[in-house]
């Protein structure tokens, strides 16, 4: 079987060809893989009065990555007093959250806001995300990127009929 390559000679994907809001479109996890995406997604919630729920979908996904014992305390006790303690200044709504206390915290381990953390991103994604595809911040940057895009298409299309009556 042959590969298809692009004129570059890269290998040809769909996911390659899908950039910015066209792969935003396709899923929740696309766009929280774009760090445009999740700046423009945060901003949209920001007005909507729920971007705790992001940025503790973040901090999770952060928090999964460390390593060391000492950081991981440190960095699970900042999660649940900024997201889930009854104090905390970006609570976020979840179902549980009474069940996980601070005795948890002196034994933190990757996993331990998993659940939490897909409740959060259920919620965004049944309820935020599809809200945000039709928000005035998508859509206009939607429409900027696809001027940016035109706009180099036709650089490129003059450069190649240079090239063609220049040769």
């Amino acid at each position: 079987m042959e590969k298809i390559n692009d004129s570059d000679g890269n290998p040809s994907s769909s996911q390659q060809t899908l950039k910015g809001t066209s792969r935003w479109t396709t899923s929740l996890e696309n766009l929280l893989e774009d760090p445009e995406g999740v700046k423009r997604f945060r901003e949209f919630l920001k007005k909507e009065f729920s971007e705790e729920n992001v940025l503790f979908w973040l901090a999770c996904e952060e928090f999964k990555k460390t390593q060391d014992k000492k950081q991981m305390q440190e960095k699970a006790k900042e999660i649940y007093m900024t997201f889930l303690s009854s104090k905390a200044s970006c609570q976020v709504n979840v179902e549980g959250q009474s069940r996980l206390n601070e005795t948890i915290l002196g034994e933190p381990h990757p996993l331990m806001f998993q659940k939490l953390q897909d409740q959060i991103f259920n919620l965004m994604k049944y309820d935020s995300y599809s809200r945000f595809l039709k928000s005035d911040i998508f859509l206009k940057h939607k429409r900027a990127e696809e001027q940016e895009e035109n706009s180099s298409e036709a650089q490129t299309i003059a450069k190649r009929a240079s090239r063609i009556y220049n040769t």
